[in-house]
C-alpha cells in the first residue's frame, strides 16, 4: 500500500501543478473575455473534440487496452507489448484521422444554412480550427496507457500541464495585443490549443521510444486487437452517452444567454479541482492493480484494492465539496474577477460551483467503479447506468433550463450523477465477490463527522471575515490562505481522533516520506 501510496502522491503532486496551471489559464482567459459571446462560442467548440477524444482516447479505449496490454506484457514481454502499441496507434490514426477531416469539412460547411444566429456560425468556425487536437490527443491517451501500465505514472501525469503551458503562452500573446480583434484574439486560443495537444503526444512518444518501442505503422488485426475493438464497441456507446450527455448540456447553456457557457464551464473547472488532483490520481494508480488482480480471478485482492481506492477518494473528495461550497464566493471573486469579467459575472457564477460541487464525491466515484466494471471485462453494465443517467439529465434539463437557466442545468446533472453512481455500486457488488461497501460505511461515518466541525470553524471564519475586515478583497485572500489551510487542520486532526481507517500506513508514509525506503 506505501508503494501506491507513493505512486498516487507522485500523481497528484504534478497533477496539482496541472491544475493551478489550469485555474491560471481560466482566470487570464476570464481577465481578457470575460463571460462573452467569442468565449461563450470557443467552450462551445472546444466541447466537440474533446467529446471525440473521450470516446476514441482516453474512455473506452483507455480501458479496454490496459487489460490487454497487461496480458501482452506477462506472456510476450516488452516486445509483444510495444507491438501491440504499433497496432492500436496504428488504427487509431486511420479512426481519428478520418473523424478530424469529416469534422473539419462537415463544420466548414456551416455558413450554407440560413437563419441561424451569428454566435452558431461562430462556433462552428471555431470548431473546424479545433478539430485536429482530437488526433493528438487519442494518440497521446494510448502512449500514456502503457507508461501507466510499466507503472511510470510522471510523465502521463505531466500531459494536461503541456496544454496549459500552450494555453497561458497562446493568452499571452492575445493580451499583448498581437491580434486586434476578438475573433483575432480567439484565433490565437485556437493555436494554442493545437500546439498544447501535440506536445502531449509528443512527450510521452519520446518516452517510450526511451524505453525501447520504435513506431511502426501497423494495421494488423491481432487476437487482442480484435479484443481490444470488441471490448470498445459497449465502452464507447456507453462513454457516448455520457460525453453527448456533457455535450447536449454545453448547447443547452449556449442557447440560454451569451455568457452561460462560459460560466458553467469555469464553475465545472473549479468543481474538477480536486478530483483532478486526487481522484483521479487514485484511479490511474489503482486501476491497473484491480485489473492485475482481476486477470488472475484474485477477487479478494481486487475488493481490497478497490475499497482502499475509494476511501482515499472520499478522503479528500467530501471536505472539499464542503470548503468549495462555503468559500464560493470569495473563491470565484479572488480568482476571477478582475479585467472584462466583472462583480455581476462573479455574482452569478458563485452558485453555480455551491450546486456543482454537491456532486463532487459521485463524480469522483463513478470514475473508479467503471474502472472496475473494465477490469473484470464487463463494459455492458456501465453503458446501461450511462444511458440512465443521460436520459435523467436530458429530461431534467429539457424541463427547467428556460425557468431555472445555468442553475437548472447544474441540479439536472447532479441529480444524474447521483443516480449512476448509486446504481453502478449497486451492480459491481452483485456482479463481483467482495466489491460493496463494507466497512466503508464506518469511514463514511467519520469522514462526514471530520467534515462537520471543519465546516463549523469555516463557516463562523468566513462570517467573521466579512464583519471584521471592511476591504471585500482583503476578507477574499484571507479566507482563502488562511481559512483553507485551518479548515484542513481541524478536518485531518478529527479524522486521526476519529482513528480513520488506513491511518497507520498513512503515518508510514508520512514517516518514511515519499522518496525514503520502501
Amino acid at each position: 500500500m506505501s508503494k501506491k501510496l507513493k505512486n498516487i502522491g507522485i500523481v497528484s503532486l504534478l497533477t496539482i501543478v496541472s491544475r493551478v496551471l489550469g485555474l491560471l489559464r481560466d482566470s487570464l482567459s476570464a481577465s481578457i473575455f470575460g463571460a462573452s459571446v467569442f468565449m461563450d462560442a470557443f467552450i462551445t467548440a472546444f466541447r466537440l473534440p474533446n467529446l471525440f477524444r473521450r470516446l476514441l482516447g482516453e474512455g473506452a479505449l483507455a480501458a479496454a487496452f490496459v487489460p490487454s496490454l497487461q496480458e501482452e506484457l506477462r506472456e510476450g514481454g516488452r516486445p509483444g507489448a510495444f507491438a501491440l502499441l504499433n497496432q492500436v496507434t496504428s488504427w487509431l490514426v486511420v479512426v481519428a484521422g478520418g473523424c478530424v477531416v469529416a469534422g473539419m469539412a462537415i463544420f466548414s460547411q456551416s455558413h450554407l444554412i440560413a437563419g441561424q444566429d451569428p454566435k452558431w456560425h461562430l462556433a462552428a468556425s471555431l470548431t473546424v480550427w479545433l478539430f485536429p487536437y482530437l488526433l493528438f490527443v487519442c494518440l497521446a491517451a494510448a502512449f500514456s496507457a502503457v507508461l501507466n501500465v510499466f507503472e511510470r505514472f510522471a510523465e502521463p501525469a505531466l500531459s494536461p500541464i503541456w496544454l496549459n503551458l500552450a494555453w497561458i503562452a497562446a493568452l499571452g500573446a492575445a493580451g499583448l495585443k498581437l491580434a486586434d480583434t476578438e475573433l483575432g484574439r480567439i484565433h490565437w486560443l485556437c493555436a494554442g490549443v493545437l500546439v498544447g495537444g501535440f506536445l502531449q503526444m509528443a512527450v510521452p512518444a519520446a518516452v517510450l521510444m526511451r524505453e525501447g518501442w520504435r513506431p511502426r505503422f501497423d494495421l494488423a488485426l491481432s487476437p487482442r486487437v480484435k479484443t481490444i475493438a470488441a471490448w470498445m464497441a459497449p465502452g464507447v456507446f456507453g462513454t457516448a452517452i455520457y460525453q453527448v450527455n456533457v455535450y447536449i448540456s454545453g448547447l443547452f447553456a449556449f442557447s440560454i444567454n451569451e455568457s452561460a457557457a462560459t460560466l458553467l464551464f469555469y464553475a465545472n473547472r473549479l468543481m474538477e479541482f480536486p478530483i483532478g488532483v486526487f481522484a483521479v490520481a487514485v484511479s490511474t494508480v489503482i486501476y491497473p492493480l484491480i485489473a492485475r488482480h482481476a486477470a488472475a480471478q484474485d477477487y479478494a485482492a481486487m475488493a481490497a484494492d478497490y475499497r482502499k481506492g475509494l476511501r482515499l477518494i472520499l478522503i479528500i473528495n467530501v471536505p472539499a465539496a464542503a470548503g468549495l461550497a462555503l468559500l464560493s464566493d470569495p473563491i470565484v471573486r479572488l480568482l476571477f474577477q478582475h479585467g472584462k469579467f466583472t462583480a455581476e459575472m462573479a455574482q452569478a457564477m458563485a452558485p453555480l460551483l455551491t450546486l456543482f460541487v454537491i456532486g463532487m464525491p459521485f463524480f469522483s466515484i463513478v470514475s473508479l467503479t467503471t474502472r472496475a466494471f473494465y477490469a473484470v471485462k464487463d463494459t455492458v453494465t456501465p453503458v446501461r447506468l450511462a444511458a440512465l443517467s443521460f436520459l435523467v439529465n436530458l429530461t431534467l434539463s429539457w424541463g427547467v433550463k428556460d425557468v431555472l437557466g445555468a442553475p437548472g442545468l447544474v441540479i439536472a446533472s447532479t441529480v444524474a450523477i447521483i443516480v449512476q453512481t448509486f446504481s453502478m455500486q449497486h451492480m459491481l457488488a452483485r456482479e463481483v465477490p467482495g466489491m460493496g461497501f463494507g466497512d466503508l460505511w464506518r469511514t463514511i461515518g467519520k469522514v462526514l463527522l471530520a467534515t462537520a466541525a471543519m465546516a463549523v470553524v469555516v463557516a463562523l471564519g468566513w462570517q467573521g471575515l466579512r464583519r471584521g475586515l471592511a476591504h471585500a478583497r482583503t476578507a477574499d485572500a484571507v479566507a482563502i490562505f488562511g481559512l483553507i489551510p485551518i479548515g484542513a487542520a481541524v478536518y485531518g486532526a478529527v479524522l486521526w481522533l476519529l482513528r480513520i481507517e488506513g491511518r497507520e500506513e498513512l503515518k508510514g508514509l508520512l514517516r518514511r516520506g515519499f522518496g525514503g525506503r520502501k
